[in-house]
């Protein structure tokens, strides 16, 4: 099943149909909202670049892209990544001014992501860039702007509790962002790897911007990978906020103000990218005809799974899994389901609640102690015992017979 897993007690807080309602009010009230509050116009955003120009984005410089040729075209595209240099490219052609700037709806295919809880090769996101004075350009104007797009979420949270009061049981998103850099926290943990770090901090500190991500730290490795060629290392960050479904740190945003032609050239050289110096968007930034910007993503389906308590990605899109994982899933569901129906048909026992789950749920029935000891002796781990019930719990491993097996045992032992 790859890395993903499902938390123990984990129940999805609304069903399959109201959890597609949700998605399209999520969507439609945070770019509303993102594009008011840091003045932003939607544009429509390619789906594929043309491979010579250096427009796609290379992210940690491993990544395949999905490569195409066009015959009608004469040309070859890759599928994007994501819109970082596009957005800059878009705002000078567009000639947006400055404190203007634009979102899109980005769709991106990366071949090369290892699917899990949070990661699939299908990604979505509101990739957003707005044109800086350079006066701007500075840790002061990106922290104001990290707190207006935590603003923009929190808001978004309160519209969505109101529609849907399943929600209400989910924390709310804590609206005081804390900063730390990614040094201060090797600092700290120098024996703990870069995500042990942030889970350990955000954990205490649930809306964190980390920032400082690309560059080499004192034990001479980056917290994360970061392309040279959009965001300055030094002016940019991940902004992070503490998950209780999964609970660990939780990237919503990737963002930063962009290099300028200095930081480009150091940068470039860092990486030991100086080969990109001759494509033609490296060419326009480095002679300063670019403007100045700063920009992001913003996760879609990240925001849909932290607003709706979601334990999996892909219970908020759809994608392509590993056959394993999604088999899994089906058989969890599908053997907790059967468990439930064959216990609730014995005289004596009922669901406790009547919403969704997954995995796990809680009969109600008498004499728990002697149906948890008669299973033992049948060689079957009987379920949590609680409060006048059990917590059962069904999963891909257990087969059909040792579920009927196991109604058996109950309804022998409650019929004495």
């Amino acid at each position: 099943m790859s890395d993903s897993f499902i938390p123990p007690s984990y129940a999805p807080k609304l069903n399959l149909y109201d959890t597609q309602k949700a998605i399209g009010l999520l969507k439609r009230l945070f770019e509303d909202t993102l594009g008011g509050s840091l003045n932003l116009r939607r544009v429509s955003a390619p789906l594929f670049v043309e491979a010579s120009t250096g427009l796609n984005d290379d992210l940690n410089g491993v990544e395949r892209p999905v490569s195409f040729d066009i015959p009608a075209a004469g040309r070859d595209a890759q599928v994007v990544h994501s819109l970082a240099k596009w957005k800059r490219l878009a705002l000078h052609r567009y000639q947006f001014s400055v404190g203007e700037g634009l979102y899109t709806d980005m769709n991106a295919i990366r071949r090369d992501e290892e699917p899990d809880n949070l990661h699939s090769v299908y990604v979505d996101q509101w990739d957003w860039e707005k044109v800086l004075a350079p006066r701007d350009r500075n840790e002061d104007y990106l922290k104001e702007t990290v707190r207006t797009i935590v603003e923009c979420i929190c808001q978004t949270q309160a519209t969505l509790r109101a529609m849907f009061p399943q929600l209400l049981s989910l924390p709310l998103v804590e609206r005081q962002v804390t900063f730390v850099t990614a040094q201060e926290l090797e600092d700290r943990w120098p024996d703990l790897s870069a995500k042990e770090r942030e889970d350990a901090w955000v954990k205490d500190h649930p809306t964190t911007f980390l920032m400082g991500i690309g560059g080499a730290l004192k034990s001479g490795r980056p917290h994360d990978g970061r392309a040279p060629d959009y965001d300055d290392w030094a002016l940019n960050g991940d902004i992070l906020v503490w998950n209780p479904v999964l609970e660990r740190a939780f990237e919503l945003s990737s963002m930063g103000i962009r290099v300028s032609p200095e930081s480009l050239d150091r940068q470039l050289t860092l990486a030991g990218c100086d080969d990109r110096r001759s494509l033609p968007f490296h060419r326009m930034l480095l002679s300063g005809e670019l403007p100045l910007t700063i920009g992001g993503g913003i996760g879609q389906s990240r925001l849909c799974m932290f607003f709706l308590g979601k334990a999996h990605i892909g219970e908020v899109q759809a994608s392509l899994w590993p056959e394993g994982m999604a088999e899994a899933a089906r058989q969890c569901l599908s053997k907790a389901h059967y468990l439930a129906k064959a216990l609730c048909a014995i005289p004596g026992v009922s669901l406790r609640y009547p919403g969704e789950y997954f995995h796990e749920f809680v009969t109600e029935l008498p004499r728990v102690p002697e149906v948890l000891e008669a299973l033992e002796q049948h060689g079957i781990l009987g379920g949590l015992p609680v409060e006048g019930g059990i917590l059962w719990c069904a999963t891909e491993k257990v087969s059909r017979a040792v579920l009927d097996e196991t109604a058996a045992v109950v309804k022998e032992v409650l019929s004495k």
